[in-house]
């Protein structure tokens, strides 16, 4: 009979037999929780290898162990559920609202937090067995935004929420780095923490609302942390720091600080500015840190009254001999190793060395390899003796599926160790030794001081097809970075809760295959780690841009990180500078970025006790060290900063020194970067796609583009530019690949969008079609004006295709512009012998009839005629006036005489216009419109 380990949720909570100690002085948790199911009967499979990883004795665990908590159980049938609790926290200049006990009850703490309208549910439930001992606690963070909050769903085909979006990762990263110093050490059971936006009404934002939720979760579950952490917003209005800023205040604010902490340390710094210089950041951390105290000082009295009791007894430490084992062993010989200044032969020598202490420590029997024991102690049963008499329970005295378990003694066995604590203790030892070499000797692995930079070597142009490309070379670290120029078509869409659908016209995207640090592993989508320092880098380099309006393009920087020994992030920010010089991107400024680390507790191998800050670290010093302060900016201020610490927390004047370090090391890396071999071009490349910037009157737009975009379309497969963008405000961005199609689309957009005006002249324009009262010229491409047959001979013209076909080109002035905005042109206008009396009253006898009758002539505003007819003259149809073939010379002197007719005159003088909205200008003449304000992006690129 297999048995059961689970806990009695009975109210004989003295049923409880606490593991002794066992030799070396340590307590082995069971692997069973207060929350373990009721129907598992049996005891499960997995429980099966608890004597591989741990002590093979198991323990009861009651469900309160003091009275604070049991007087929050609720009574009847949601027996073992806390009632529901609220309470107000101060959060910046308002409350929020938490909640617990009202959702997510069967999890080991869930917590509701209300902002305004913005609501954050979070939930922390950790396994019931731990994982196998390593030196990464099992933290997972999953943070999800959901559409519904916002009343939306997505805009894409999938309406389900599914892939974690860059924006949620970033999210889970803030969530997840202030959490990971406050957990205990040794405590492996897996914990994971889930995070959702049920509510978001565009004002509070949910992110730092996040970070606070999982705090408060966290303290509330059984998971045994230190402290209790809380996450803020610090933003920067004028000369003003506002406390978790609204997001309509933050439209205006120079900086972006997400601060996270306890009641007395600063755990994680993340942010964005303005190149604010370091002692106004110091004083934005500095009001951060009172928020987040005030905070912290809320949820631990909320804790006292219905948090759960820790489990502290599942910690599992490797046995303090060991530790006296592995110096002894490798003591001397560890010294030598971490002396290799070169990362690869170091990182073998420490392998070779680790493997050795594991052989000596199996020879003399401390360690078994096949079978890993732990100690000496008092191990159950788990399968049941037939020489053994069963115990009796009382019926009652446990609840169904759960079991009594009867300990039995052993006899004790020779102290054994397992492999894995063997690794864990050599790690630690190699960090002793490495924090002592750097305080007592005042070197570090590569001889450098505390305060020296590794030597920087940087090159650029050294892809020739590409835009813009650079490597740059600190140390063993080492980024290759390529810049890509496109239009608005190569943007980055987002569709995030917050902003919508947004276009981002600068990202970059940073990469770190397994070969950069000389290992094989996966290569696949990007790691959170990789979008979370592409980020980074992408807001470090982003103030020192050139707006739209100076530089129209879409620019993507692509980092690969080729060889890695720390501040790879850093190096992509300046790789990433440089490649935007070469690309001819007029920056502003150059911008660099710089890691700093720490060794805070110096007393303990000899120095004063005051924090030791280390510039420049490597990844042995990073993950040695106790603090990995990123710093981005230039001479004057910072642009980008992020800080994880290891440890319980710094305080500010640890902050101020590292910042202060930090800002020498950026002024040397400025000098090293403009040693530059070969220097940025600072040109475009003449791969680069051209573009060229029009402004047209916005009511123009619509004829650029045509019915369903047929005539932006034909525009661009006549010329073969790449693409023509629009937008309402007037403005049209041409890209092209040469110089050539470029001006032929601005011509026809010229044409197309231009404002005639009357007195223009247009030369060499081709007769498109003709008509009975005239023809159609095309003055421009895709503008065509009605030359009236009045107008297109200076002598009597019977019919238009007498004299013109379609295809000829002749020249003509505008000389009107009616209220639909159709043209008349006038070729009689341009012709030196004219005589407008007699061609008129010539044109009035013949042929004027097709014109009047002319639906398209009446549309087209013709000729208008007065005719004055004398007192004594009968009145008569125009048509009796109009036949040519049945008049006669007598009839037609007698016309001549009797009648005057006025028509439009191709003079200045008579022009009938709409006088509002047409102005009447001096003659010029018109061979190719030109508009204003155009811009064509090219040429030199100046910094500074």
């Amino acid at each position: 009979m297999l048995l059961n380990p689970s806990n009695i949720r009975s109210k004989y909570h003295s049923i409880h037999h606490p593991f002794p100690s066992s030799d070396n002085g340590r307590k082995v948790s069971p692997p069973s929780r207060s929350l373990w199911p009721r129907r598992f009967r049996f005891q499960p499979l997995s429980l099966l290898s608890w004597r591989s990883n741990f002590s093979k004795r198991y323990s009861i665990r009651a469900l309160a162990e003091d009275g604070g908590a049991d007087s929050n159980l609720a009574e009847g049938p949601s027996s073992g559920f806390l009632q529901p609790f609220t309470v107000k926290i101060p959060f910046g200049d308002r409350h929020i609202l938490v909640e617990t006990g009202h959702m997510g009850r069967q999890a080991s703490g869930a917590v509701t937090v209300t902002d305004g309208e913005t609501i954050v549910f979070t939930s922390v439930c950790l396994s019931d067995v731990p994982s196998e001992p390593s030196d990464f606690f099992p933290l997972s963070v999953n943070y999800q935004e959901r559409f519904s909050a916002a009343g939306r769903t997505s805009g894409g085909f999938f309406k389900r929420e599914g892939r974690t979006k860059d924006h949620e990762v970033l999210i889970c990263r803030l969530i997840d780095r202030p959490l990971r110093p406050t957990m205990l050490k040794g405590f492996y059971h897996e914990t994971q923490v889930l995070s959702w936006v049920l509510s978001y009404d565009g004002l509070h934002s949910p992110d730092c609302l996040a970070v606070t939720a999982a705090g408060i979760a966290i303290a509330l579950s059984e998971v045994p942390n230190t402290k209790t952490i809380a996450g803020v917003r610090v933003g920067l209005i004028g000369d003003k720091f506002i406390v978790n800023p609204t997001m309509k205040e933050m439209e205006n604010s120079d900086l972006d600080l997400v601060l996270a902490g306890t009641d007395s340390a600063i755990l994680m710094i993340e942010g964005y500015c303005n190149f604010l210089p370091e002692e106004k950041l110091l004083h934005a951390v500095e009001v951060g840190q009172e928020a987040v105290r005030a905070i912290c000082k809320e949820v631990d009295a909320l804790v006292k009254k219905c948090g759960k009791p820790k489990i502290v007894d599942a910690v599992k430490l490797p046995p303090p001999e060991l530790y006296k084992h592995v110096e002894e062993i490798a003591g001397d010989e560890l010294v030598k190793v971490l002396q290799i200044k070169q990362k690869i032969p170091r990182r073998k020598a420490l392998t070779s060395l680790e493997d050795r202490i594991l052989t000596i420590l199996t020879e003399k029997g401390y360690v078994a390899k096949d079978v890993n024991f732990i100690t000496a102690e008092t191990v159950p049963d788990a399968v049941e003796d037939e020489d053994e008499d069963e115990e009796v329970v009382v019926d009652g005295e446990v609840d169904e599926g759960d079991v009594h378990i009867k300990p039995m003694p052993r006899k004790p066995v020779p102290l054994l160790f397992s492999e894995v604590d063997v690794k864990l203790v050599f790690k630690e030892v190699s960090s002793k030794f490495l924090r002592r070499r750097i305080v007592e000797g005042g070197k570090r692995s590569d001889g450098r001081t505390p305060d020296e930079i590794r030597p920087i070597n940087s090159r650029c142009g050294l892809l020739p097809r590409a835009h813009g490309s650079a490597l740059f070379t600190r140390g063993e670290t080492q980024s290759l970075a390529v810049v890509t120029l496109g239009d608005k078509q190569m943007a980055q869409r987002i569709d995030s809760l917050e902003v919508g659908d947004e276009w981002k016209r600068f990202y970059l995207q940073y990469t770190f295959p397994p070969s950069s640090v000389g290992e094989v592993g996966r290569i696949g989508a990007p790691s959170r780690r990789e979008i979370g320092h592409g980020m980074l880098a992408e807001r470090a380099l982003e103030p020192t841009l050139p707006s739209e309006d100076d530089f129209p393009y879409t620019i993507r920087v692509e980092s690969t990180i080729t060889e890695s020994n720390g501040s790879s992030s850093m190096a992509s920010v300046c790789g990433g500078c440089l490649a935007l010089q070469d690309a001819g991107v007029p920056i502003k400024s150059p911008i660099v970025g710089i890691a700093m680390g720490m060794v805070l507790d110096t007393q303990e191998f000899g120095g004063d006790g005051s924090p030791l800050i280390l510039s420049d670290i490597t990844g042995s010093e990073d993950a040695s060290g106790d603090m990995d302060f990123k710093v981005a900016g230039n001479e004057d201020g910072i642009t980008a900063f992020q800080m994880d610490i290891k440890v319980g927390g710094i305080t500010l004047p640890i902050m101020r020194k590292a910042l202060l370090q930090a800002k020498d090391g950026r002024k040397l890396i400025l000098g090293e970067m403009l040693n530059c071999s070969p220097p940025p071009s600072k040109s475009l490349s003449k791969y680069a796609p051209l573009i060229l910037v029009m402004k047209v009157q916005p009511e123009k737009i619509n004829l650029i583009i045509g019915t369903g975009g047929k005539k932006v379309k034909s525009i661009i497969e006549e010329t073969g530019v790449e693409s023509i963008d629009t937008e309402d405000n007037g403005i049209v961005k041409i890209t092209a690949k040469d110089l050539s199609s470029l001006e032929k689309t601005k011509a026809i957009i010229t044409n197309l969008t231009m404002v005639p005006t009357i007195g223009d002249i247009y030369r060499n324009c081709q007769i498109k079609s003709i008509a009975p009262y005239g023809v159609f010229v095309e003055i421009a491409p895709g503008r065509e004006g009605l030359c009236h047959i009045s107008e297109l001979s200076s002598s009597w013209l019977p019919k238009a295709e007498d004299a013109f076909k379609v295809g000829d080109l002749i020249d003509v002035k505008l000389i009107e512009v009616n209220d639909k905005g159709q043209l008349r042109l006038s070729r009689r206008a341009l012709m030196p012998d004219s005589k407008p009396e007699n061609a008129n009253t010539e044109q009035l006898v013949n042929g004027s009839e097709d014109a009047s009758t002319s639906a398209e002539s009446s549309d087209l505003d013709g000729p208008k005629k007065v005719v004055i007819r004398l007192k004594d003259e009968p009145e008569s149809s125009e048509g009796s006036m109009a036949s040519p073939k049945s008049s006669s010379t007598e009839q037609t002197k007698l016309l001549k005489k009797r009648s005057v007719r006025k028509a439009t005159s191709p003079a200045k003088d008579r022009v009938y216009v709409n006088k509002e909205k047409v102005k009447r200008s001096s003659t010029r003449e018109v061979s190719s419109n030109s508009t204003k304000g155009d811009t064509l992006v090219n040429g030199e690129a100046k910094i500074g």
